[in-house]
């Protein structure tokens, strides 16, 4: 936060001893490296002492600036004129390098295994589980609420239920993406209200997986029949049934939901199975994940299948995950693959600190990657450092 003053001439950071400070710590860490070269002989640069003078213009910019959290709350707080950056991440590596991440269990009765899962706000995270249903648990007041799975066109009970594998909000947060009561059916429902807007049918003949959003609009789905289809979610192009209600009695307020069909299917060649799905927004492309080891890129302007990999040594992969602007991340059975998203070339295997719980789920946040495993446990890895975060959760 670059401070300004509110009395006086400097702000209440602007003191000339954290100059020394900095120094200090800056000689402290050059005779690190030279304690500990990283270096071979061959190889061998050399320091300019006078390149390490900082102007004087430096010095008050380095003296204005804060970089106490506390400072930057506050001033965001009261919408000071200052100008404010934060890392994201830096909340997260505090939480997790100072044993603040505590796990808390939540009793969920007779419910069988939470397939996903997503933060709805604050206080709301939405599930869906093996046994078909979805859930929102408050977290401040305890309490777990049931969400009416949506039923297509057909009406007819499915023969069977997979549960629900996938739920995903589009970028603006107004609309959830899930499972339907049919396995092979989406569902989209409107957001903060959870109100059901829709239900696609027609794109799979076997159970959905994974999704993903485009934008707000588009949504990709993958399926055990190998299928890829997307779909578009346009309230102004759908056409809502009118409910009849017979003379004399009141009509219960019960929402109505249009049912729609994807814009396009494609098969997904070299595929079987497709089991995660993730959109990566620099490439303008769609990953997707196949059992029987493959990877694949689809062109998301075009929606046309661009390429397939074979993944090496690559087992239970069952997840996929990229950063915003780098490496993608593969799960599977023992280790943490990452890929280089132009070649989609390996260039990091990340071996997992438990033997045989297999890779389950993968997340990005800035240079934090979060795996998490078949027997409950979170692992973080820094992908800077190139090793894993010490912390209880992760011990």
């Amino acid at each position: 936060t670059v401070k300004r003053s509110a009395a006086g001439i400097y702000p209440n950071c602007y003191i000339p001893s954290r100059l020394e400070d900095r120094r200090q710590r800056a000689r402290m860490l050059r005779q690190e490296r030279r304690r500990k070269p990283d270096k071979p002989d061959d190889f061998v640069t050399y320091e300019d002492s006078d390149s390490e003078e900082e102007t004087p213009a430096q010095q008050h910019q380095v003296l204005s600036t804060s970089y106490n959290f506390v400072d930057y709350v506050r001033s965001r707080e009261t919408d000071l004129r200052e100008v404010r950056s934060v890392d994201p991440a830096y909340a997260s590596r505090h939480i997790l390098t100072h044993d603040m991440f505590k796990e808390t269990p939540i009793a969920l009765g007779n419910i069988n295994k939470v397939f996903c899962s997503q933060w709805l706000s604050n206080r709301q995270v939405v599930f869906g589980t093996k046994c078909n249903k979805l859930m929102v648990y408050d977290v401040n007041t305890r309490k777990v609420d049931a969400i009416p799975t949506l039923p297509n066109s057909r009406g007819a009970s499915p023969d069977t239920q997979s549960g629900i594998h996938a739920c995903q909000i589009n970028p603006s947060h107004s609309l959830l993406a899930t499972g339907a009561r049919h396995s092979a059916d989406i569902a989209i429902y409107r957001l903060p209200t959870l109100d059901p807007l829709c239900v696609g049918e027609n794109g799979h003949r076997d159970w959905v997986f994974d999704m993903c959003w485009l934008d707000d609009q588009f949504l990709v789905s993958g399926s055990r029949d190998t299928k890829v289809a997307l779909w578009r979610i346009n309230e102004d192009t759908m056409e809502f049934p009118v409910a009849n209600s017979k003379e004399g009695e009141e009509q219960e307020a019960v929402p109505t939901y249009a049912h729609i069909s994807p814009v396009a299917i494609k098969d997904c060649r070299g595929a079987q199975k497709i089991r995660a799905i993730c959109f990566h927004k620099e490439y303008r492309e769609i990953a997707l994940l196949s059992l029987n080891g493959y990877m694949h890129l689809f062109n998301a302007e075009t929606f046309s299948q661009k390429l397939s990999r074979k993944l090496p040594n690559c087992q239970e992969n069952v997840c996929i995950a990229c950063q915003p602007n780098g490496l993608y991340a593969v799960g599977c059975r023992s280790y943490t693959l990452l890929l280089d998203p132009r070649t989609l070339q390996a260039v990091k295997k990340i071996a997992s600190r438990y033997s045989g719980c297999g890779i389950r789920s993968a997340s990005f946040q800035g240079n934090i990657l979060t795996i998490g495993t078949g027997l409950g446990m979170l692992m973080f890895y820094d992908i800077r450092a190139g090793k894993y975060l010490e912390s209880q959760t992760s011990a």
